[in-house]
């Protein structure tokens, strides 16, 4: 692992967006599918390389997309190009451990301090002060935290079906209902049994998690091809689950509980894993927030709602009023 510079400044963004070459991975040559404007970039962000998604303008306003378990990059592909043609210089990373990015061996390497860190260190690649992030699922996870930790770095913040860590570490300890939802996280603290069990008859349990737990048809035979491709990648799996590892493990407690970014928070209400009920509260720990409800969306809307997803970021991170944009 590569450390950060040594004089704490910043370094110039040529110093750190690189070849895809510099990556552990081969990209395959149809990564990023016919019709997905964009190209691979290795990203060094001071603690790990990172394979981004980048497209649109280079002088567009930055806009971060972080995916979430069990997904990569490719769970915002639909969204890419209507964001993009809307003129922001789109980013999205294969977060550590995820595909074709750097996968630490340790769980204590998925911290989300450590994960929140590399989001610093894309936008400081791309020599800005600040960007706009949009996360879904732990990508939302990642952002709440950089809002709460390094609020001066994000301009606006779109929360996707994950919660406010306050109010999510609340309902765990105070409701048996929200315990139930998030059952999974437990058998996932047994070493080496859930990459086990997942990779089993060609992830025939993951797969069926996302198929079942999502509207009929939203993902479809091409969407688990490279699905299983990135899950098959060397330890892309147990990197995965050391995500829920190391919160558990650490159980971190922000330092502040008040978001003062501007922030947006998208939910799909037929959610099985979490309860309706967090998305408003936790826009009430915002002191500039909203609240869209997606009725007849469920956790993956990002995939379901691709096109209305990216309309709402686009929207909330313009400083334009929304419907003013040329």
């Amino acid at each position: 692992m590569r450390d950060a510079s040594s004089e704490g400044g910043r370094e110039p963004a040529g110093d750190r967006r690189l070849g895809i070459e510099a990556l552990d991975e081969p990209v395959p040559p149809d990564e990023i599918p016919e019709g997905v404007p964009g190209e691979s970039r290795a990203i060094d962000t001071g603690d790990v390389r990172l394979h981004v998604v980048e497209a649109g303008p280079e002088d567009g306003k930055l806009l971060v997309l972080l995916h979430g378990f069990p997904e990569f990059w490719y769970g915002w592909n639909d969204a890419i190009a209507p964001l993009a043609n809307a003129g922001y210089r789109v980013v999205v990373p294969d977060q550590r451990g995820y595909n074709c990015s750097e996968k630490p061996s340790a769980v204590r390497d998925y911290r989300i301090d450590a994960l929140t860190r590399d989001v610093v260190g894309l936008i400081d690649a791309y020599d800005r002060e600040t960007a706009a992030v949009a996360g879904h699922d732990w990508g939302a996870a990642v952002g709440w935290w950089l809002a709460l930790h390094h609020a001066d770095r994000v301009s606006e913040l779109v929360a996707v079906n994950v919660p406010h860590p306050t109010v999510f570490e609340r309902a765990l300890r105070g409701s048996w209902s929200q315990r139930l939802k998030s059952w999974y996280m437990l058998p996932f603290q047994l070493p080496k049994l859930p990459e086990t069990v997942a990779g089993a008859g060609n992830w025939r349990l993951a797969v069926r998690g996302l198929r079942e737990t999502s509207d009929p048809g939203t993902f479809g035979d091409e969407d688990f091809r490279r699905y299983r491709r990135a899950w098959n990648r060397e330890g892309a799996f147990e990197a995965m689950v050391n995500w829920y590892r190391a919160i558990v493990r650490d159980r971190p407690t922000p330092t502040r509980e008040t978001v003062e970014v501007p922030t947006l928070v998208i939910w799909g209400a037929k959610d099985p894993f979490l309860a309706r009920r967090l998305a408003g509260e936790s826009v009430e720990h915002c002191t500039d927030g909203r609240l869209l409800v997606l009725d007849t969306a469920t956790h993956w809307v990002v995939h379901e709602e691709p096109h209305r997803v990216a309309e709402a970021i686009a929207d909330h991170a313009d400083p334009l009023p929304p419907g003013a944009r040329e």
